[in-house]
């Protein structure tokens, strides 16, 4: 079954969207913080580096833009050299910049932050420097943003808006830009300020407060889950949203969707470096979602994990889709139990690569495990990073070793191999060879025991022709399923423990004979 969180990211497109907001200049100093300064108890950075990128509404357009939109950025700069500086960057990200304007009274508001390192260790943020005006943006500029509302609303699928309290966002602005987008049919979002009246907002469809933020605007102390979602309940009837999102750090985001469903959707532990810019993130990905045709507990899952995977970088950092694929991916399994149909297996060896992975495939019968079996897996799976083992089944079984075999049926067997950590699928096949399953699922890497010559491998060329690699690993000698039965008493003509009674375990299979293709020669390990 294809998971529609998965299903959801993969096929996002390119939503078009509106961005409106305060514009910021984030500027990085790095160094080494060595020593405390001889003139005054302060420590003294030893500057290296130097570094731009954009913050505030400007950080949610990149953001977008990095996550595959088309974005259309709305508010001011200064008419100064950080100006320069940020169209330069929003062109280089492709983002429209023809509604971001240059006004005389003010200049581009600019964070300036001085990063510490110290013995190697992780850099840390040692003070913030602000250069802003924080006045309302002029009535002619705001008329000009207000004139433009028509053609910039038909022209996007949603619309956010990123409130700094750095002037963009008056009243009558996002007023009029509401009363547009709802009068068109698109969706508006807002990730509010801090502060006790949020009137302004009135008639988003959703917005994204985060705790502290949601408490000054209800009132409220919001300590537990519960009262993120009573927060969330009152921001709803207050400003007559769709939905309501607050977003609670650590325990993940409460969610009222349009239906009246109340949920936490908890988000995994991380380690935190870092929160600047996870806002940003958050609405970033909730309104691309939605602007996809997600709905909200989908857009706040996803949401969840861009945010987590922000927190744990320095500063305002982009995503790509394939990072919070490859994050999913790797945390929260992408496709529940380890035995899987072929089908299953095939969907999540295609989300593995796209997630920038390689898969690795081998096969047996793996009727006794024995610890030839568990060092050739362990082996196999460090090729890549998600191990698929080929299972033969109990009829597959006996084609090749006779009544007497398997000794475990193919649900035993499937089950001890899921639990070896190593392996991370586990699906069974019922041909004589894993050919048809491996033009299935199309692994980057084969992996069969080093007592095979390379010729003789079902599937090398197959893989080979789609750029993959066969890998050959040494055998553990005196290790084998039916030295096994031997050594345990069992001989030839005993009874099975899941099989057919009377039968005669048969010699092993010889070489393909010479010049027989790799497709059809039987396999010689005991596997």
């Amino acid at each position: 079954m294809i998971d529609p969180l998965m299903d959801r990211l993969e096929n996002l497109g390119q939503p078009r969207v509106l961005v409106v907001g305060d514009l910021i200049l984030d500027r990085y100093i790095w160094g080494y913080a060595e020593r405390i300064s001889q003139e005054a108890p302060v420590a003294l950075l030893r500057a290296d580096q130097r570094e731009h990128r954009l913050g505030g509404a400007s950080s949610v357009a990149t953001m977008l833009a990095a996550l595959g939109a088309k974005v259309c950025l709305m508010g001011v700069v200064g008419q100064d050299e950080s100006a320069t500086l940020v169209r330069q960057i929003l062109t280089e990200q492709g983002i429209d910049d023809s509604l971001v304007l240059a006004v005389h009274d003010r200049p581009t508001t600019v964070k300036e932050r001085y990063i510490g390192r110290a013995q190697d260790r992780h850099p840390q943020q040692m003070i913030r420097v602000d250069y802003e005006v924080r006045d309302a943006i002029l009535k002619t500029v705001e008329d000009q943003f207000i004139d433009s509302l028509d053609k910039a609303v038909a022209e996007t699928d949603i619309v956010l808006i990123s409130d700094y309290d750095k002037g963009v966002c008056t009243p009558r602005l996002l007023k009029h830009l509401i009363e547009k987008a709802r009068a068109a049919g698109k969706r508006v979002l807002a990730d509010p300020i801090r502060g006790d009246d949020y009137t302004k907002y009135k008639g988003v469809h959703c917005m994204t407060p985060n705790r502290l933020e949601a408490g000054l605007a209800t009132g409220m102390t919001i300590r537990t889950n519960e009262e993120g979602l009573a927060a969330a309940r009152k921001l709803q009837a207050q400003l007559g949203m769709e939905a309501s999102i607050v977003t609670l750090d650590r325990d993940g985001m409460a969610l009222i969707d349009p239906d009246g469903r109340e949920s936490i959707l908890p988000t995994r532990q991380r380690q935190v470096y870092d929160i600047t810019g996870a806002g940003d993130m958050v609405l970033s990905v909730i309104g691309l979602v939605l602007a996809a045709g997600g709905d909200y507990a989908e857009a706040v899952a996803l949401g969840n994990v861009a945010g987590g995977l922000e927190v744990e970088k320095i500063g305002v950092a982009l995503l790509s889709r394939q990072e919070i694929m490859t994050d999913m991916v790797e945390h929260n399994g992408g496709g529940g139990a380890k035995v899987k149909s072929w089908s299953a297996t095939a969907e999540e060896c295609q989300r593995r690569r796209k997630a920038g992975q390689k898969v690795v495939f081998t096969n047996g019968c793996f009727d006794l495990l024995h610890v030839g079996h568990v060092r050739l897996m362990a082996q196999a799976a460090a090729e890549g990073n998600f191990l698929v083992v080929g299972l033969n089944s109990d009829a597959s079984v006996k084609r090749l070793k006779g009544d007497s075999r398997p000794v475990n049926d193919e649900n035993s067997r499937a089950e001890v191999l899921a639990a070896l950590g190593c392996v991370n699928a586990v699906t069974i096949f019922d041909e004589e060879t894993p050919l048809d399953l491996i033009n299935v699922i199309k692994p980057d890497v084969l992996v069969k025991g080093g007592d095979y010559k390379p010729h003789e491998v079902v599937g090398r060329d197959e893989v080979e022709s789609w750029g993959g690699k066969l890998v050959l690993i040494d055998v553990v000698a005196g290790h084998s399923t039916t030295s096994m039965i031997e050594r345990a008493g069992r001989g030839p003509d005993s009874r099975p423990i899941v099989a057919h009674a009377g039968s005669q375990v048969p010699p092993k299979p010889n070489f393909a004979p010479q010049g027989e293709s790799a497709r059809t020669a039987t396999y010689r390990r005991d596997s």
